[in-house]
């Protein structure tokens, strides 16, 4: 079988099974939320509520009947691409919650993507054509250190240091309720301030982006600094890489060239588990910094026994999550041309 049609049956077969990795993902949720102690009626009415008027809600949003009868309505709904409604936010529709939030935790997690990549690859980069220096031990501590640390402990110890202590940036949220948002295009405060053309709200919305950004950014960034310093070890020693010493090409050059940039394959494909890692830090994160995003709305919905918001964003973070591997497994394939499947 030749690489294209390999590659197209890969493909297909992968698009096949992403319905089951997420029915997968939608039964496990069900059960565990069913499993949770707590009982939404008694969340939004309170324990003191008459049982009669518990009864009567539990009717209402479906909780009287059977699990397996509630399992399968729900997965009924979602084959016509419907959430449900929330049962603590008045009814509103999930879909509208996750379009409300979700861009807060886009643009969250393309800063804290991108630092990720650059102080993984530049401290990596700098271990690697260092061996057996300071560098290198550095290097090596400062992925060991990123990738123990707690998320939430890593980003209360610099809110008080840079927040509190130093009063350098903003201790939360997303942006102050002293001046008026960006207008909303895109939902991204950055863009959406750009396109704009204010730069009042552009610089304002980078300080309340940092202290999260670089704490999630960061913490991430130890993955890659192990991945680039192993690979760019081994590409160094490379036939290709002596011979390109051999004709007196400078040993700049070489790095960037020639070994770093296939150094850089095994990357992309660990982006795709970054980026599951990336959703759940970006859970604590936000609850640590307030910052009002769609996990920061999970953990809300975790809290109030909000079965539909809880279940449509669980979906929704899984299909990105499946279908984020699969476009990952691809551009890898194109772009290291020994991958066979």
């Amino acid at each position: 079988m030749s690489r294209s049609k390999a590659l197209t049956y890969y493909i297909t077969t992968r698009l096949l099974l992403a319905p089951l990795q997420l029915l997968t993902i939608i039964t496990i949720v069900f059960l565990l939320l069913r499993a949770t102690p707590g009982d939404p009626v008694d969340a939004i009415l309170g324990g003191r509520a008459p049982e009669s008027a518990k009864e009567e809600l539990r009717k209402q949003l479906g909780l009287n009947l059977p699990p397996l009868l509630q399992y399968l309505n729900y997965v009924g709904s979602l084959l016509r691409f419907d959430l449900g409604k929330s049962i603590t936010s008045r009814g509103q529709n999930v879909w509208d919650i996750i379009w409300q939030h979700f861009p807060a935790t886009t643009e969250l997690a393309i800063f804290s993507l991108a630092i990720a990549l650059i102080v993984g690859i530049a401290i990596g980069s700098l271990s690697a054509t260092r061996p057996n220096t300071p560098f290198d031990v550095g290097g090596r501590l400062f992925g060991i250190i990123t990738y123990s640390l707690p998320m939430f402990w890593a980003g209360m110890l610099l809110q008080l240091i840079f927040a509190v202590q130093l009063d350098w940036l903003p201790l939360g949220t997303r942006f102050p309720a002293t001046i008026p948002a960006p207008n909303t295009i895109t939902g991204l405060y950055t863009i959406d301030s750009l396109l704009s053309g204010n730069f009042i709200q552009f610089f304002t919305t980078l300080r309340y982006l940092i202290l999260p950004s670089c704490t999630l950014g960061v913490l991430l960034s130890g993955i890659f600094e192990r991945i680039v310093r192993v690979n760019l070890k081994q590409t160094l020693r490379a036939d290709y890489v002596e011979a390109a010493r051999a004709r007196g090409i400078p040993e700049g050059k070489i790095l960037v060239s020639h070994a770093l940039k296939n150094a850089l394959i095994p990357v992309i494909t660990i982006l795709g588990l970054t980026f599951a890692s990336l959703l759940g830090g970006a859970i604590l994160t936000e609850v640590t910094f307030s910052w009002p995003g769609l996990a920061f709305r999970l953990y809300q919905g975790i809290s109030e026994r909000d079965y539909p918001t809880v279940q449509g964003i669980m979906v929704f973070f899984g299909a990105i999550v499946v279908f984020a591997s699969i476009l990952i497994d691809i551009i890898n394939a194109y772009v290291d041309p020994r991958i066979r499947y």
